[in-house]
């Protein structure tokens, strides 16, 4: 609760989390007693802000963890009621299938909440057509100071007679003077909108001030919204110019062509994304080449009418190609394609995002507006202004209704760079109102509301704090932020910077992290922090964890006395954490939770007693070649004492020893230690064994086998030194150094070869590809099987066409499509190819990940997790496919569905 998508960080006396409106309340009538009443309250949705809205001291009431309901949708009249802590997303899947959804489109609608979105009037790609968030809202429900309750969708009590008298002499008053000082555009002034408010003088719309005010009049409970229809069919065209100044010329004619949306990248942000991969499949002249920097549009067209969609997309098109500075345009027809390519966009903020040094791209002047046309000068001022300053910088943005976003690179924990801050936003706020903008365009005000006074005049902020007055005479709503009456105003370089970095230190990545909130996706389908998923909890996100660490270590330096207890804290923090490492997969800046949870684990354990489990679980992993060799004898062993064994070191459901050994399998098998060229003899692929498949699925690396050699193929079965996944996740440092140095020695051996190097499980080639090259940046890179047989597909490989055979559900581990995105993508090109039908299914964690799910402490946890998006698509499957061993075991542990290996499929159809 301390930090937001901002540079700032602000710890708050109290975080509350209302279960729903009589809480809120309830906790507002408590609150107006007078030992509280000194005390700020302010409302938290999503933490996606960008400029610090939602941080304060005081109270914070967190919505975003058990306000989040859809009370009602009313489809015939289009609208719905929510709580404002329900996420954008979720609240479009639920309106899904009445073909119909909430309108603003914004780039954080994964994890944005519509209370957020209310408090900033956000909007994002689209709004020209359907308008920002308070362009879609129908009515509000709100509790002010001493737990009084107002809806503008019921008669107002009596009380508020004397309130809403005051609102209207307030708007009369101050209504003109904003008017003839704000600009007349889209991305138009909103928080305390006196015009809206007040349309006429029979009318008062009171509840259309609280749109953009940020929570500084009260605490928005309940939220009508107003649904729109789905477009049935969308077209994207994608142009490519020579330059940004191109680019920027480019809105205005556009515009004739009536778009959805007209999205601008820059040159930079283009280069990044070619070097990611990101545009691979566009043409040449759109993707552009080695030492080009083509700078991009993209132009979305919507309607109902497949034929009219068509037609308007082909005509721009063509008229695209005409444009000056054009070298080539794309047209996208397919959904998912469409998808690929917006992802492009929204990547920028990521691309940026990973650099290297003490300065990194930062959000604090981010959304200017200015009018279409003015765009070219505006950029040209803000050019030399950063050349001024010696800073470079990525931008991108909305150019239909003249937004840009920009992030400049700063290092905020140096004081120059601080004042360089200052400089700088006083320097764009002069420039967009020399051309006719607005300075906070998208993202809200928060800090930034330091410069309203000036943008709307004397005679238009009095009735502003007029309108403060009524609703919350002692100031106690977020103080401090966008009107103020006997409070100090916060200035932009007030709040506390949160510092940015810590060179060299074990935890450094924890200082990286930028509150972007990418980790608090709603979506049960996303391999995002599977802990946050299942609770909803800050403290059990990645986001938090980072906070976490990071406030640990800056108080481990800074020698605070109660360092203990606070290490106790972080410990509980992490013992949710899966360890799955989806966090740094998704993350903008690759901030990875389970690396520094080693390395913490580490040092708590210092001074603790180490739990015998940790020493026990490291040791069968590094006894798996025993195990094989001495199978019969090890799985007597399990059926004796096994489930007692596990028990008594809080384990449950602990997997079978497999039954038949690697030698049985029926495929050539050798000793990573012997592996060459000579004993690889006639393969032409080699299936890394894994300690955990080896020991309890062979099965696994069998129906890989099987079906590499029912494709022509002839694999080899190589076995790998002692297993480092335990001892990393475990904390013990020292062992997984050890035994990871030895499978990366192993993995140059047997890379020597030649052979592609396939690993038998997702897991043990994210370790590989993530971890291991921490260690040593030449670790060998392990194949996915799918991506060895799709490129092997690329590269002209004949196979057979299988017969016909019934269809399966398709699911990938999370660590795997989190890191691997087009990992289903493939085994669905692969499938495809052998005329195998197979539906894959985006599912996000599993609830296993390994070790967490065999833990009693976790068992709620992990079937909440398998509930979330497992647990239907598997319901009346007598068989699914699964890449992930953790992934079986769970199917198995708790349905009657019977889980393989996606080989096993091509095995038995090409069988």
């Amino acid at each position: 609760m301390s930090t937001d998508n901002s540079v700032y960080e602000l710890t708050p006396d109290l975080a509350v989390a209302p279960r729903d409106e009589a809480d809120v309340i309830m906790l507002l009538t408590v609150m107006a007693e007078p030992e509280f009443a000194h005390l700020p309250i302010t409302p938290r949705g999503g933490g996606t802000g960008t400029n610090g809205q939602s941080l304060n001291r005081g109270v914070i009431l967190n919505f975003q963890r058990f306000m989040t309901r859809v009370l009602e949708v009313n489809v015939a009249e289009g609208w719905a009621d929510v709580e404002p802590g329900v996420v954008l997303d979720e609240l479009n899947s639920v309106l899904a299938p009445e073909g119909l959804f909430f309108a603003p489109n914004t780039s954080t609608a994964s994890r944005c909440t519509i209370g957020g979105m209310v408090g900033t009037d956000a909007s994002g790609k689209g709004s020209r057509i359907y308008g920002k968030t308070g362009d879609n809202i129908v009515g509000l429900n709100i509790v002010l100071d001493g737990g009084r309750h107002l809806s503008s969708l019921a008669p107002a009590p009596d009380w508020a007679e004397p309130l809403l008298a005051d609102l209207a002499a307030a708007c009369d008053a101050g209504r003109d003077a904003l008017i003839a000082n704000t600009p007349r555009i889209n991305r138009r002034f909103t928080g305390y909108d006196l015009e809206r408010a007040r349309p006429n003088a029979q009318t008062l719309d009171w509840w259309r001030l609280f749109l953009g005010a940020e929570g500084t009049l009260g605490i928005v409970t309940r939220i009508r919204v107003k649904l729109m229809p789905v477009p049935q069919h969308k077209r994207l065209v994608v142009v490519a110019f020579e330059s940004f100044d191109h680019a920027l010329l480019s809105g205005a004619p556009a515009l004739t062509h009536d778009p959805l949306a007209i999205e601008i990248m820059d040159g930079w942000v283009g280069r990044l994304a070619r070097e990611a991969g990101l545009t691979d499949a566009l043409p040449q002249d759109v993707r552009g080449g080695e030492g080009q920097n083509l700078s991009h549009i993209f132009v979305e067209f919507v309607g109902d009418d497949a034929a009219d969609v068509d037609a308007r997309a082909t005509a721009f098109g063509s008229f695209a190609r005409q444009l000056p500075g054009a070298t080539g345009t794309y047209t996208a027809l397919d959904p998912d394609e469409q998808k690929r390519l917006w992802g492009i966009r929204a990547a920028a903020v990521g691309l940026l995002s990973k650099r290297d040094g003490r300065r990194r791209p930062i959000a604090f002047i981010e959304d200017s507006v200015v009018p279409v046309e003015n765009l070219v000068p505006f950029v040209a001022g803000f050019d030399a202004l950063m050349r001024q300053h010696g800073l470079t910088y990525g931008i991108y943005g909305h150019i239909d209704v003249g937004c840009l976003h920009v992030r400049p690179a700063l290092d905020l924990d140096a004081e120059a760079d601080q004042a360089m801050f200052s400089a700088i936003s006083d320097a764009v706020y002069a420039l967009c109102n020399t051309h006719g903008g607005i300075f906070w365009g998208e993202h809200g005000k928060g800090i930034r509301g330091a410069y309203l006074p000036d943008f709307v005049g004397p005679e238009a902020y009095a009735a502003l704090q007029s309108v403060k007055r009524a609703f919350d005479p002692a100031e106690r709503f977020n103080p401090g932020k966008l009107v103020v009456l006997q409070q100090p105003r916060l200035g932009i370089a007030d709040l506390p910077f949160r510092r940015g970095n810590a060179p060299g230190d074990l935890f450094e990545k924890s200082f990286h992290c930028n509150g972007n909130g990418a980790c608090l996706s709603f979506s049960r389908a996303t391999p995002m922090c599977p802990s946050y998923q299942a609770t909803r909890d800050n403290r059990q996100s990645p986001k938090g964890r980072a906070d976490a660490i990071r406030q640990w270590r800056q108080g481990q330096i800074d020698g605070i006395a109660d360092l203990a207890a606070f290490e106790e804290d972080v410990f509980d923090t992490l013992s949710t954490c899966l360890s799955c490492n989806a966090c740094a997969g998704r993350c903008p800046v690759q901030v990875s939770i389970p690396a520094m949870k080693s390395s913490f684990l580490e040092h708590y354990y210092k001074s603790r007693p180490r739990p015998l489990r940790d020493h026990l679980v490291t040791t069968l992993e590094a006894a798996a070649n025993l195990v094989d060799r001495t199978r019969p004898l090890a799985r007597l062993g399990m059926a004796l004492v096994g489930k007692w064994g596990a028990a008594a070191i809080g384990m449950l459901d602990a997997p079978a020893i497999s039954r038949r050994g690697l030698y049985h399998l029926g495929h050539p098998v050798a000793h990573w230690r012997s592996f060459d060229k000579a004993i690889a003899g006639s393969s032409d692929v080699a299936v890394l064994a894994d300690p955990f498949t080896t020991m309890f699925d062979t099965e696994a690396i069998a129906d890989i086998c099987n079906g590499l050699a029912a494709l022509g193929y002839h694999p080899v079965i190589v076995t790998l030194p002692a297993g480092a996944k335990s001892s990393h996740v475990l904390g013990l440092v020292a062992r997984y150094q050890s035994r990871a140095r030895q499978q990366i020695a192993a993995l140059h051996k047997i890379s020597q070869s030649g052979l592609p190097l396939v690993a038998a499980d997702p897991a043990m080639a994210m370790l590989a590809r993530q971890e291991y090259r921490h260690l040593d940046a030449t670790t060998p890179h392990l194949a996915l099987v799918q991506h060895f047989l799709a490129a092997r597909m690329a590269a002209g490989d004949r196979w057979p066409r299988a017969a016909e055979v019934a269809s399966r559900k398709l699911m990938g581990h999370c660590t795997e499509m989190a890191a691997a995105p087009t990992a289903l993508k493939s085994w669905q090109q692969v499938f495809a190819a052998l005329n195998i039908p197979v539906q894959p299914v985006e599912t996000g964690c599993c609830g296993m990940a390994g070790l967490f799910g065999h833990d009693i402490n976790n068992q709620e946890m992990s079937r909440n997790l398998f509930n979330a998006s497992w647990a239907k698509p598997v319901s009346g499957e007598p068989e699914i496919l699964a890449t992930g061993f953790s992934c079986r075991c769970q199917v198995e542990r708790l349905t009657k569905t019977k889980a393989r290996h996606p080989m096993a499929l091509i095995a038995d159809a090409l069988g």
